[in-house]
């Protein structure tokens, strides 16, 4: 009798299996809270208060847009990865990845809420990258 190996283990496929169920409502909870950060930033709201210079600047309506166009990205992954689609599982990924460039560079407007935004979507990349749905 083998045992299983231990990336196949069912322990951690339950684990990552729910976390990917999970990693669909933090998707769409991002992706939400990133189109209306950028909605915000368009309508030219006095919520966030601009810093200190830094090499990755713009305006404050280009990064609403930006905002804007990543959370209804990472909101279609979010509602296919309820799915459990293979071209979900790999949206997923690379919309986290694009969030966790866009919020790289909003530290500066929004420190805490930036770096908030980037853990979770690590959390969503470890869990769409570990769960197998076959197994």
């Amino acid at each position: 009798m083998t045992t299983p190996q231990p990336e196949t283990s069912p322990t951690k496929q339950a684990w990552a299996g729910g976390t990917s169920i999970v990693a669909a409502i933090l998707l769409l909870v991002v992706g939400l809270v990133s189109l209306l950060q950028g909605i915000s930033a368009v309508a030219e709201d006095e919520v966030f208060v601009v810093g200190i210079e830094y090499v990755y600047k713009f305006d404050l309506t280009t990064w609403g847009w930006i905002h804007i166009v990543v959370g209804v990205l990472v909101i279609i992954a979010g509602l296919g990865l309820f799915t459990g689609a293979a071209w979900a599982r790999i949206a997923a990924v690379v919309f986290a990845s694009l969030s966790i460039v866009a919020n790289f560079l909003w530290i500066p407007y929004y420190p805490l809420w930036a770096i908030l935004i980037i853990a979770l979507d690590i959390v969503v990349i470890w869990a769409v990258t570990t769960w197998k749905p076959d197994f």
